[in-house]
């Protein structure tokens, strides 16, 4: 069986998606599409840039979007990928708003829409400077929560993304992280600082959860035609209120991926394909399940090599 997966921040870069913008019809059309419904020009910033135009959230978030149905809409209408053996599709963070698209539950123009806002309210949310995030390389999550716990004197700081074994990332505000790391240093545990505009997934986003859950109820869901398995929970999902719910819920919450993928593996599904920017959520599958077959679509000949292994 097979799962579709689709990024989230952190796999944009500048020029994402250009081959099939200039290969195919279908690919410009929904580039307009993206420049129409946000009334600017997304296509130029995703095709050209600059990088700090791209990284700004409230960019990065509709971009991603853009080019993961963009390059899944190839794959579907000109390449004519089978997906009867298809089980699953998830996406990691605003990943899980392409999934809904491609499942036809979202609509891409209000799943833009509703990205553009959470990306938006997200960066309001907390004050540049005031919050931050760290990669924890090589530690179980059970011993990163009890190095939290130990915390004696800390505000916010929670596990964001469980993503991978040996890599969790922890977001909060920048004092109770700097406490963090320095008993991960004691501990002699490796981290990494992220460069983010906002400390995501973590109560700090409170507001802009407050905010999302007005403009998500706002928009028309319908029942997407594969299970989504959802951040929040780890698992199959298909109501669309519970989509709703869950969308909102995700803001503050930790993206559960590495229990989605185990899941997923658990449910049979053998090959996992991911369609969008970047090959992350590749790493990160194969260092949680083994015996598994991974495919990253983000270029033509990555497509034509991925179709031609389904028909064999």
């Amino acid at each position: 069986m097979n799962a579709i997966l689709f990024p989230g921040q952190g796999s944009q870069i500048v020029g994402m998606g250009s081959e099939f913008y200039n290969n195919f019809d279908l690919v410009k059309k929904i580039f307009n599409e993206a420049d129409d419904k946000l009334n600017y020009k997304i296509s130029n910033i995703i095709l050209e840039g600059p990088e700090e135009q791209l990284r700004l959230t409230q960019n990065t978030q509709p971009a991603i979007l853009t080019v993961s149905y963009a390059i899944f809409s190839v794959l579907k209408n000109e390449f004519n990928f089978d997906f009867k053996n298809t089980r699953f599709f998830a996406g990691h963070s605003l990943g899980e708003y392409s999934a809904l698209v491609c499942t036809e539950s979202l609509k891409f123009v209000d799943a833009l829409y509703l990205l553009f806002e959470r990306g938006k309210s997200m960066q309001e949310a907390v004050p540049l400077g005031k919050g931050k995030m760290i990669a924890v390389l090589g530690s179980k999550i059970e011993e990163i929560n009890n190095f939290i716990n130990e915390m004696k004197k800390k505000d916010i700081c929670e596990i964001a993304n469980d993503n991978a074994e040996g890599q969790t990332i922890v977001s909060g505000d920048v004092e109770s992280i700097i406490s963090l790391e320095k008993i991960l240093k004691d501990n002699k545990k490796k981290f990494i600082p992220l460069n983010v505009s906002a400390p995501f997934h973590c109560s700090l986003m409170k507001s802009a959860e407050i905010k999302m859950k007005e403009k998500i109820d706002s928009v028309n869901f319908r029942k997407p035609i594969f299970d989504i398995v959802c951040n929040v929970t780890s698992k199959p999902e298909n109501n669309p209120e519970n989509l709703k719910k869950l969308l909102v819920d995700q803001i503050c919450s930790t993206v559960r991926w590495r229990e989605s993928v185990i899941n997923m593996s658990n449910q049979k599904v053998t090959n996992f394909i991911e369609i969008g920017p970047g090959k992350v959520l590749s790493g990160m599958v194969k260092r949680t399940v083994k015996n598994i077959n991974c495919f990253s679509i983000n270029s033509i000949d990555d497509m034509k090599k991925t179709t031609d292994e389904f028909k064999k």
